[in-house]
This record gives C-alpha cells, sequence and structure tokens, in this order.
C-alpha cells in the first residue's frame, strides 16, 4: 500500500468536542450573528468544504468560499478584501496545511469561531513506491509553497468518501451548537450526506474489486487516501506538488512502473498543467485521461459537484485499469 505510516491525531469525538468549545462564543448569539438576512455566515477556504458547508447548512447558511472556480487552491494568495470578509464570519472551514496562504489569514482574521476540518479525521502520510521525496527549497520552492505540514500529512482527505463522512459528522456537530436553534435541520441535513457518501464508498467498493491492474499513474499525488482505501497503488510524477517538475530518473521509474504493472493510463487534472503527463503517455505509449482531485470545479470538470466528479473519477479509474 501507499500509506508510509499513520500520524496520530485527536480521535473524532475529542475533535467534535474541541470545534464545539472553539464555537463557544458564536453558540449564544447565534440569533444575532450572521448575516443581514439573519443566516450563519460561514466561510470555507476550498471547494470540498465549501460544499460539505453548503450541504449541511442548508437554508440556514451563507457560505461563501476563499477559493474561486479556476484557482489552483495550493497556489492561492489571500487579497485585503478577503481578509476582511474573512473577519466578519460567524464560522471559519479550513484545513490547516493545504493552503498556507489562508493559515496565515486565518490566524490574522481575529475569528474566534474556527474549525480545522484535518482535527475532524484521521491524517495519513502517503507516498508512493518509487517516488522522490521532493526537497522545495533546491528545486526553488520555499516554505510558502505547498507546505503540507511539518510531519508531511497528506491533506487530500476529502478524495476519501469515508474520510469525508468522518468530517461531515464533526461540522455537523458543531453547527448544530453554534446555531442550536435549527440544530434538528442540521442533524438531519449531515445524516442525508453521510448516507449518501456511504453509498458513494460501496460503488467505489464495488466499481474497484475485480480490474486487471491496481495501479495507476497521475501527475498530482492527491489520491493516497483513495487508493488506500480501494486497495489501489498511486504512482504520482511529481509529488503533492500539481506543478513541480519531475526529475528524469523519476520518469524512468514511471516507464518501467507502467510496464511491469500493465498501467494503460497517465491521468492529468483539471486545474493544472497535463504537460507531463502528456510527455510520460508520449514515452511509453499511454493513453491520457482526467483523474479530478476535486480541488475546484469548473466548466471543465466533469460533472457539476463532488458527487459527480467522484463518479467520473470512479468511470475513469475502472476503464484504466481494466474492470472485471
Amino acid at each position: 500500500m501507499n500509506v508510509r505510516r499513520l500520524i496520530p491525531t485527536t480521535a473524532l469525538a475529542a475533535a467534535v468536542a474541541l470545534g464545539a468549545t472553539a464555537l463557544t462564543a458564536c453558540s449564544d448569539t447565534a440569533g444575532a450573528a450572521g448575516t443581514a438576512d439573519g443566516k450563519l455566515h460561514v466561510t470555507a477556504s476550498f471547494y470540498p468544504l465549501q460544499f460539505l458547508a453548503e450541504q449541511i447548512g442548508g437554508d440556514h447558511v451563507k457560505v461563501d468560499t476563499l477559493t474561486k472556480p479556476g484557482v489552483e487552491p495550493h497556489d492561492l494568495e489571500i487579497t485585503p478584501k478577503q481578509t476582511g470578509q474573512l473577519s466578519e464570519s460567524d464560522v471559519v472551514l479550513y484545513l490547516k496545511s493545504l493552503q498556507p496562504a489562508v493559515d496565515k489569514a486565518v490566524a490574522q482574521s481575529g475569528v474566534k469561531n474556527v474549525v480545522d476540518a484535518a482535527t475532524l479525521t484521521k491524517l495519513e502520510v502517503h507516498g508512493t513506491s518509487g517516488e522522490e521525496d521532493h526537497d522545495h527549497a533546491a528545486e526553488g520552492h520555499d516554505d510558502h509553497d505547498h507546505s503540507h505540514g511539518e510531519a508531511g500529512e497528506d491533506p487530500h482527505v476529502w478524495l476519501d468518501p469515508a474520510k469525508y463522512a468522518e468530517i461531515a459528522k464533526g461540522f455537523g456537530a458543531v453547527l448544530e451548537k453554534a446555531d442550536p436553534g435549527h440544530a434538528a435541520d442540521y442533524k438531519k441535513n449531515t445524516d442525508e450526506l453521510v448516507a449518501k457518501l456511504g453509498a458513494l464508498d460501496t460503488e467505489f467498493k464495488d466499481g474497484l474489486k475485480n480490474t486487471a491492474s491496481r495501479t495507476f499513474i497521475t501527475t498530482h499525488s492527491a489520491f493516497g487516501y483513495l487508493a488506500e482505501r480501494y486497495g489501489l497503488d498511486q504512482e504520482g510524477i511529481s509529488g503533492v506538488d500539481p506543478e513541480s517538475e519531475p526529475s528524469p530518473a523519476r520518469m524512468k521509474e514511471l516507464q518501467a512502473v507502467a510496464k511491469k504493472d500493465n498501467v494503460t493510463t497517465v491521468f492529468f487534472e483539471t486545474l493544472a498543467s497535463d504537460k507531463t503527463a502528456k510527455t510520460l503517455a508520449r514515452d511509453t505509449g499511454l493513453q491520457t485521461d482526467v483523474l479530478d482531485p476535486l480541488e475546484g470545479i469548473t466548466d471543465k470538470s466533469q460533472g457539476a459537484d463532488y458527487f459527480e466528479v467522484m463518479r467520473s473519477n470512479l468511470k475513469n479509474l475502472q476503464k484504466a485499469l481494466g474492470t472485471k
């Protein structure tokens, strides 16, 4: 498997308690706080958390996102206007270490009611069997670029429906505490979302149970959780940084992997360059296709929301891996 080691994190129940504690100040003033129309104002850092907040909050929340459609989340820069809007939020939902600019803005915003989605599930460190550990400093990247925490945790938890469901449960509990007047609705919406994610998890398990190959190659090593969940092997061209250039040695390794493991397809994504994927595919005679890390939805996405894009990912994986 692709997991190098597990990072012990706060258990879900404890994390929810922490999140609820962080929102205590909000809970007593939820009726008076929020937007002009009385809704709770939630600011999410990027699409997966925006979608989750919208699904759970329903009509009772107004959700804004810091990462606009088409922007690569890892490269996001926060404007002064966004910092101002952030400070006016009732609740901020973000994923610490994924977007350094967001981490900094949240710390400076003065918002008391902050939820770090990473505390609502377990983070792991993922890699691939031959993938080089990139030294960002040596490659011209400073610590601002694509930092994924001191211990190197993989932040792409939303690509595992089961882990995404854990975050949904935790955030649902937080909203219930923040806005007790609508707690029943938040609970109902959370249960419905978790059920849908459970059904999606089953679709992936059944759909990837029997395949000719278990290995897939992708430009961006965002699919470690998905690979671990469904017994696949992820081979990333350029690691967790979708823009970093792979070494000639890594490209040669991938050519060998493709031949050994009967790989048919090199995957690229919609928000980052497909140059390296097409180069590898050309050199090895492979096809290319999209495997979307769902960091944002645009008109180029293979679906209009999380569930549609995830099902497109499943279809593309089944085709590439040779579902029996």
